[in-house]
């Protein structure tokens, strides 16, 4: 096998979470400041720093309120959540191979336990999961991907990290781990995947098995 460790990304890359995230953030900002923020500025920051850092960064101010706004809204839109299950089919696969999975997130514990919730196949895929709380730096800083390989007993150099945001690919490029970005997670456009400059660019999962 090519790579003995693959890290995945959870939103957008394993999960269709992009259209509930927005739409929890337009509330937040509809409901809390009265005003209207285009998705695609919105979707700008997602799978960064987390979602304090994008209530704060929205308005620092109101940021508390932001925050609880969203996720009263979020909460139960969990219960609509759908996967990409062409890439859920795969994990088992990689499993059976000896391949060591771990989930590498932005989110927090909590809302990681969601996702969890609604597909067990993940929560029974990934031997370890790194999110939002387990480091003080976050993506794209390469903390959150090394805390990954530490966990898991390896090394960057027989790691892979896949994901859909360009703070993923900035992530793995610092980790020092083979960078692949996915074309089909809704939240990012191509041309910003690309310009992070990925060491390579899938469209499918069968794409992406084939480079694994």
């Amino acid at each position: 096998m090519r790579f003995r460790i693959v890290l995945f990304d959870l939103d957008g890359t394993l999960i269709d979470s992009g259209p509930i995230i927005l739409a929890s953030m337009q509330h937040a900002v509809s409901t809390v400041l009265g005003r209207e923020i285009p998705p695609e500025e919105l979707g700008l920051t997602i799978g960064g720093q987390g979602i304090v850092a994008q209530m704060t960064a929205i308005d620092p101010e109101q940021a508390d309120a932001l925050l609880e706004a969203y996720k009263e809204h979020n909460d139960g839109l969990h219960e609509t959540l759908e996967a990409f299950d062409d890439l859920l089919d795969l994990l088992p696969q990689l499993k059976a191979e000896g391949r060591k999975l771990g989930l590498v997130t932005a989110k927090r514990h909590r809302t990681v336990g969601l996702a969890l919730d609604r597909f067990p196949a993940l929560a029974s895929a990934f031997d370890i999961v790194v999110a939002h709380e387990d480091t003080e730096r976050h993506k794209p800083a390469p903390e959150p991907v090394l805390l990954a390989l530490e966990k898991l007993g390896g090394g960057p150099e027989e790691a892979v990290y896949v994901g859909d945001s360009p703070f993923d690919v900035g992530a793995a490029r610092a980790a020092g781990v083979f960078a692949i970005a996915v074309g089909w997670g809704g939240i990012h456009p191509d041309e910003r995947l690309l310009a992070e400059e990925p060491d390579l660019f899938v469209r499918t999962p069968a794409e992406l098995l084939r480079a694994l």
